[in-house]
C-alpha cells in the first residue's frame, strides 16, 4: 500500500525530532511505498539536508513553516467568505465550555497522572459536540477558501481577522481571560493563529498528492497532522495519527515556561484542544507509547476503540556491549543523561548531592549533556555556579590539584565517546526531572543494564516498573536516601540491572513497533479503504493498485463503515470513484 507519512521538524531531514523512529519504521515496512510530506521548522534544518532514504521511499514534498511567504489580496467575495469562516473559527474558541478554555488546572506531572489537566477541570477547548461541529466547519471551510485562492497569508494576518478575533473575545459568554484580551494579546493570538494554520494552503491536497495514498500517517497531532486531516476531507483518505508526545500537553508546558498573558494563554489552549479533539474524532485509530499520553488523549476527545498503545522501538544494539558486560561501572558515581533545561531540575539534583556526600564522601556526580532549548544555555550555567558553590575544588592533599565531585560533560567528549560509554562511567543512572513524557534516557540506562532512581513524573513509572527506585519530584532529600542505598548494596544494584535490561528489551524493540505499526495499517486500510480507479500508462484499470485488504469482504466493506471515511470532492456517497485518477508516475521532488 502508499502510506503518505505527514511529519514536521523531523525525518526525513538530518536534524529534528522523530527522525530516528520514523526512519526505523520506513526502512523496515519495506513492502510497502511511502511518500513522505515534511514541514520544515527552520532554514537551518533544511540547510542540513536529508538522511539517506530508502528505496521504499517514492518522493518527498517538503514545505516551510517558518515562512508564510507572500500574502494574497483576495477577492470582495472571498473576503466574504474568509470573514464568515474564520468568526466562526474564533467563535468556537471562545464558546461558553463549561469553564475557562485555557486553565490546565493541574500543576505538575503527579496531578496529571491522576486527572491530566486538573480535578475535573475541562481541557481548554474540547467541549460539546456542537462546538467541536462548529469549529471543525469553519477549519474545513477556511482549507476550501486556501484551495480556491491559493492562500490566506494576507487574510489571516488582516485587519479582518483582528476584528473578529476581539468580536468573538467581546461576545456574551466569552470566557474571562478572554474577555479582558487587549489590542497586544489579540495580535499575539492572530499571529499564532497564522502561524498554526499555514498548512492550509499547500497544495498537498490533490489526486496526485495525498490524495494518491491509501493511508496517511501523522507522526505527532497538532499542525502535523493538519495536512493529514485535510487529505481526510478532501480525498476520503483514513487518518492514523501517532503522538508519543501529546501536542497539546506540551502546548500546555510550553506556554506555563513563557509567561504569556492569561488571555493569550487561553485563546491559544482553546485553539489547540478544539484542533486535538477534531484530529482524534476524525482519526481511524490513534496511537501512543505510554499510559500517561494515552490519559491526555482520552481527556482531550479520543475515543476509547480507536486507542492503541505502539511502545516506541529502541535500537538496543548501541547499549548491547555495556549491557551484557560483566562490569558494573564506577560503584561511587552517579551519573545523569538528557538535555539540559529547567525542566529537568538538575538544581534539585545539585541540592540531593550535597547529602549524598555527606553519607559517602567518595562519590562522584557526571552530568552528561547540552544545553537546549530557549533557555537551555542559561540554566547549564546557573548549574555549574551553584555546583562550584555547593562544591569547592578538594584536593586530598597539599601538593595535590583541587578536584570537584560534579563534572559537567556532553557526548563525543574524551571522557564519553558515546551514549553508551556515558551510561557506563557509572553504577547508578538518576532521572530528576520534574516534567517527563516518556523518558528514553531512562530506557536507555535500562538497555546499559543499569540500576535507576527516578522521580515519579510521566511515564516513568509504566517504564521502570519494578526494576528501579522512584520518589516524589523536587524532593532532594528523598533521592539522595534512594541513591546512596544503591551506592551500598553492589548486589541489589546488579539485581536490579538485569531486570531492568529484561523488561526494556521486552516492552522496546524495534521489530515489535514495526510490527504494530503493519498491523494497524492493515486494520484501517480494510475496515474504510479509499475507493478509487488507478489506470496504467496503456488507459487500463492497473491491477493491485488498491491494497488486497481494501478488497477483503465482511461487515467493515458495509455502509456504516464507509461512512468512517467521508467521501471528498469526486467521491459519490458510496466511496466509488466520480472520475477516474490519471496515473502518477513515482518521483523524487521537493516541493520548496
Amino acid at each position: 500500500m502508499r502510506i503518505g507519512l505527514v511529519t514536521e521538524g523531523g525525518y526525513p531531514y538530518v536534524i529534528g525530532d522523530a527522525g530516528p523512529w520514523c526512519e526505523r519504521l520506513v526502512r523496515g515496512l519495506g513492502m510497502h511505498e511511502f511518500d513522505v510530506y515534511a514541514l520544515s521548522r527552520s532554514r537551518q534544518q533544511e540547510d542540513a539536508g536529508w538522511v539517506p532514504l530508502p528505496p521504499q521511499v517514492s518522493r518527498v514534498r517538503t514545505a516551510p513553516l517558518w515562512t508564510s511567504g507572500d500574502g494574497r489580496v483576495l477577492g470582495r467575495r472571498a473576503r466574504r467568505r474568509f470573514a464568515e469562516c474564520y468568526g466562526e473559527l474564533t467563535a468556537a474558541l471562545t464558546a461558553a465550555s463549561g469553564g475557562d478554555p485555557g486553565e490546565p488546572a493541574g500543576q505538575g506531572e503527579s496531578a496529571g497522572r491522576r486527572h491530566p489537566v486538573g480535578q475535573g477541570a475541562p481541557v481548554g477547548g474540547c467541549g460539546p459536540d456542537d462546538e467541536a461541529d462548529r469549529f471543525g466547519s469553519a477549519l474545513y471551510g477556511l482549507a476550501e477558501l486556501a484551495r480556491d485562492t491559493g492562500g490566506l497569508v494576507g487574510a489571516l494576518r488582516s485587519e479582518t481577522a483582528l476584528r473578529a478575533l476581539e468580536h468573538a473575545c467581546r461576545a456574551p459568554g466569552a470566557p474571562c481571560a478572554a474577555h479582558e484580551a487587549r489590542v497586544p494579546d489579540l495580535l499575539a493570538v492572530a499571529a499564532h493563529l497564522e502561524r498554526a494554520l499555514r498548512p492550509l494552503a499547500l497544495d498537498w491536497y490533490e489526486d496526485d498528492g495525498l490524495g494518491a495514498a491509501d493511508l496517511c500517517h501523522a507522526t505527532a497531532g497538532g499542525t502535523t497532522a493538519l495536512p493529514a486531516l485535510l487529505a481526510r476531507h478532501f480525498c476520503g483518505v483514513p487518518l492514523l495519527v501517532t503522538e508519543y508526545g501529546v501536542h497539546l500537553r506540551a502546548h500546555y508546558l510550553a506556554s506555563s515556561a513563557a509567561a504569556t498573558a492569561p488571555a493569550v494563554r487561553a485563546l491559544l489552549a482553546a485553539f489547540h484542544g478544539r484542533l486535538a479533539a477534531e484530529t482524534y474524532r476524525r482519526a481511524a485509530v490513534v496511537t501512543h507509547g505510554n499510559a500517561h499520553a494515552r490519559r491526555w488523549q482520552e481527556r482531550c476527545g479520543a475515543a476509547r476503540p480507536k486507542l492503541r498503545t505502539v511502545h516506541p522501538g529502541i535500537d538496543a544494539a548501541p547499549f548491547a556491549e555495556v549491557g551484557e558486560s560483566a562490569e558494573a561501572g564506577d560503584p561511587g558515581t552517579l551519573v545523569w543523561v538528557g538535555d539540559v533545561e529547567p525542566a529537568k531540575d538538575l538544581v534539585s539534583l545539585l541540592h540531593a548531592f550535597t547529602h549524598v556526600r555527606a553519607a559517602e564522601p567518595k562519590a562522584r556526580l557526571r552530568i552528561v549533556g547540552a544545553a537546549t532549548g530557549p533557555d537551555g544555555a542559561a540554566y547549564l550555567g546557573h548549574c555549574k555556579a551553584l555546583a562550584a558553590q555547593l562544591f569547592p575544588d578538594e584536593a586530598e592533599g597539599p601538593h595535590t590539584v583541587g578536584d570537584n565531585p560534579v563534572s559537567f560533560e556532553e557526548v563525543g567528549g574524551p571522557e564519553t565517546p558515546t551514549l553508551a560509554d556515558a551510561y557506563a562511567s557509572g553504577a547508578v543512572v538518576v532521572l530528576s526531572s520534574v516534567v517527563e513524557g516518556l523518558p528514553l534516557s531512562l530506557v536507555e540506562a535500562m538497555l546499559c543494564g543499569r540500576a535507576t532512581v527516578s522521580t515519579d513524573v510521566g511515564a516513568v513509572v509504566e517504564v521502570v516498573g519494578g526494576t528501579g527506585l522512584v520518589v516524589p519530584p523536587r524532593n532532594p532529600r528523598a533521592l539522595a536516601e534512594a541513591c546512596v542505598s544503591l551506592l551500598r548494596d553492589p548486589e541489589r544494584r546488579a539485581r536490579l540491572g538485569a531486570a531492568a535490561r529484561a523488561r526494556a528489551l521486552e516492552l522496546f524493540p524495534v521489530e515489535q513497533n514495526i510490527a504494530a505499526f503493519h498491523g494497524i495499517y492493515l486494520e484501517i486500510v480494510s475496515h474504510c479503504p479509499v475507493r478509487r480507479v488507478v489506470l496504467g500508462r496503456t488507459g487500463e484499470p492497473l491491477p493491485f493498485a488498491s491494497p488486497a485488504e481494501a478488497r477483503v469482504p465482511g461487515r467493515w466493506t458495509g455502509p456504516t463503515a464507509r461512512a468512517v471515511a467521508r467521501p471528498g470532492p469526486g467521491r459519490t456517497p458510496t466511496g466509488t470513484p466520480a472520475r477516474i485518477q490519471a496515473p502518477m508516475t513515482t518521483i523524487r521532488e521537493a516541493a520548496r
